[in-house]
């Protein structure tokens, strides 16, 4: 018997981010074009899904066409709906039809979820209301101030598990790309492991980054602009991760005393100068394991690490496996001690 079309819908509104949008619509489109490749029918039917059929300008200023407006949608025609997000979402909070139509959608679709910032869509309807949830990082303090029963994850792409009854059904994911990781894992549910590399490999992308994982790098220096001194240290740590990165040496680097520089990290990042030079050393271990460059023990001492024990007890801080571990879910191989 051959498999149902499942139809995905994703909800659009004016302002929406597009990526949001088509990131994880085209996920499902390349399944499809895999399946046809092989002379299978396609696996899903797509759909865009705005107030009203027609046109919806993007924050990008191109518009997207929905062929259906939610208004008359039957939602038990769907398998699964996700709410994109963009700067467009704040003015949807306040549209009550909206949110009556998603709570009633909710118990009628096997899949809901969120892309970006449209969990504030779905926390606004409470169908979020005790459940851990993510969102793009800038509105990750939103989501918590306004939705206090909302168990917030600042740092995971996306809740979705398909072992979950819970999250299986309703999930959310982190900022933009990590709607693409999304789509990939529910095409990975729906049609198996080889079907979800195939789809990675056409887009040219990571088979998966677990949902769990952050979703953004240590690397990527945070905006600092009260505290220029600090910017240009954060830019020569990566530089340096082999070296002495301890306090003094970070110190006397930033022209601060030690304790000036604590309280300025502390300030500016909400952690201490220890914590981040650990965060971005594993960061910079991850990609070298990742890529299988070098061995564990030659990761752990370009890295900063000393000792590949040291690297050991990092990583199961920061990423909760091992360093093989990661290198063999991550890379193109596992590296030798």
């Amino acid at each position: 018997m051959p498999e149902p079309t499942r139809t995905i819908a994703c909800l659009i509104y004016p302002d929406v981010m597009s990526l949001d949008a088509v990131g994880p619509l085209q996920v499902f489109g390349s399944a499809n074009a895999e399946r046809t490749g092989h002379g299978l029918p396609p696996a899903y039917a797509l759909r865009l899904v705005a107030q009203a059929p027609g046109p919806v300008t993007t924050s990008a200023g191109f518009a997207l066409v929905a062929d259906a407006g939610w208004r008359t949608l039957d939602p038990a025609s769907l398998d699964t709906l996700l709410v994109a997000g963009g700067d467009g979402v704040i003015a949807q909070l306040g549209n009550t039809p909206l949110q009556q139509w998603l709570r009633n959608a909710e118990p009628q679709v096997r899949r809901l979820g969120s892309v970006c910032s449209g969990a504030l869509l779905l926390a606004q309807a409470g169908l979020l209301d005790g459940l851990h949830a993510t969102t793009h990082w800038c509105r990750t303090d939103q989501l918590r101030r306004d939705f206090p029963e909302v168990q917030v994850d600042d740092d995971c792409l996306h809740t979705y598990d398909a072992a979950s009854p819970v999250y299986s059904h309703i999930f959310t994911s982190a900022g933009v790309t990590a709607g693409i990781d999304l789509a990939l894992a529910l095409v990975e549910a729906d049609l198996g492991r080889p079907m979800a590399l195939a789809v990675a490999r056409r887009l040219v992308m990571f088979m998966r980054r677990p949902g769990g994982q952050a979703q953004f790098s240590a690397m990527l220096a945070p905006e600092t602009r009260h505290a220029p001194r600090l910017a240009a240290l954060l830019e020569w740590i990566p530089t340096q991760l082999g070296g002495d990165l301890s306090l003094d040496a970070l110190a006397e680097r930033a022209c601060m005393p030690p304790r000036t520089l604590t309280r300025v990290f502390q300030r500016e990042l909400g952690t201490t100068p220890g914590r981040y030079v650990e965060r971005v050393r594993v960061e910079a271990a991850s990609t070298l394991l990742s890529q299988a460059q070098a061995s564990v023990s030659t990761v752990a001492r370009l890295c900063g690490f000393d000792h590949p024990e040291n690297l050991r007890r990092s990583f199961h801080k920061h990423r909760a496996v091992s360093p093989q571990a990661y290198a063999q879910r991550f890379g193109a191989g596992t590296p030798l001690d």
